[in-house]
């Protein structure tokens, strides 16, 4: 057992020499008692001031909680205003969302008339039967071709339409 605390006390020493080394170096420094720096006491002027300035916080946080007439008259004016504007956001907002909504059906519409009458001259195109056309025209309308010496040829070169209250040569 002697040899036990022998070595006990070897090792302790070694321990406190490697962490008198440690903090001794230059990288971390330990006060020891002695080199702390001595708590003042506290004298009777410090209290006082100390009771002053408690006195000044609690007068000012108290000041801070209350609220003047006029300052709540103002709140509520704000928050009123506040409120009016965000009605008529709404309001705004909701009308141009319906006015959206209404063009799309309308463009819609539009589409759903166009592919109709798309259709509708697809048939009326194919349903034109030329030759029956000349068969009314000159059997039951007594139409007739005309000769070439009765086609007249007009050439204008002035303006792209013609106007019905000149006379054509």
């Amino acid at each position: 057992m002697a040899g036990r605390e022998n070595r006990y006390d070897d090792s302790r020493q070694n321990r406190r020499r490697a962490t008198e080394a440690y903090t001794e170096g230059n990288t971390v420094r330990v006060m020891r008692p002695e080199e702390m720096p001595s708590r003042r006491e506290k004298t009777y002027r410090d209290e006082q001031e100390e009771q002053r300035r408690k006195a000044r916080i609690r007068r000012n946080r108290d000041k801070a909680l209350q609220m003047s007439p006029s300052f709540v008259l103002f709140v509520s004016l704000a928050a009123v205003c506040v409120l009016f504007v965000c009605v008529r956001y709404m309001r705004v907002q909701t009308s141009i969302v319906s006015t959206m909504n209404a063009i799309e059906e309308a463009e819609a519409q539009l589409e759903e008339i166009k592919a109709d009458n798309d259709l509708l001259a697809a048939q009326i195109r194919t349903n034109v039967d030329l030759d029956e056309i000349y068969r009314v025209a000159t059997e039951e309308l007594g139409m007739v071709r005309p000769n070439d010496d009765q086609i007249l040829y007009y050439d204008k070169t002035e303006s792209e339409y013609v106007r019905q209250y000149e006379s054509i040569p």
